[in-house]
This record gives C-alpha cells, sequence and structure tokens, in this order.
C-alpha cells in the first residue's frame, strides 16, 4: 500500500522556459501600426465580435509582424 507523497508517488514539476531570443520581434519601427489601428476599429465596430473583416485584418497585422 502506497501513500501519498511516499516513494513512486512523485510528481514532476517542469519548470517552462521562455522562447529564444528573437522569436517574437517588435515592431520597433512601427510599421505595421496602421494595421493595428485599423483592426482595433473594427473591434469596436462590431462590438468585439469576431467577424470576418476583423480576422481578415488580424491575419494581416500577424503576417506584417512576420515579414519585418
Amino acid at each position: 500500500m502506497s501513500t501519498f507523497g511516499g516513494p513512486g508517488g512523485r510528481q514532476i514539476i517542469s519548470k517552462p522556459i521562455p522562447p529564444q531570443r528573437g522569436s517574437f520581434p517588435l515592431d520597433h519601427e512601427a510599421e505595421c501600426q496602421p494595421i493595428m489601428k485599423d483592426y482595433l476599429k473594427c473591434l469596436r465596430q462590431y462590438k468585439g465580435m469576431n467577424d470576418d473583416v476583423c480576422r481578415q485584418l488580424s491575419k494581416s497585422y500577424l503576417q506584417c509582424r512576420m515579414e519585418r
């Protein structure tokens, strides 16, 4: 009979590690900011609903961030 916390009942706790440096580049020169502003405006216009127009803007923004 084993008890909680006894031998063999150990839980392995792994500490998450951050992504490698440079994995998520920042938009320092604000090249993608106009798309982001259009996206936020779209969200306000559709009252936070995930409309197709807003989804396309979001996709465009993420594409811009990946390219730059």
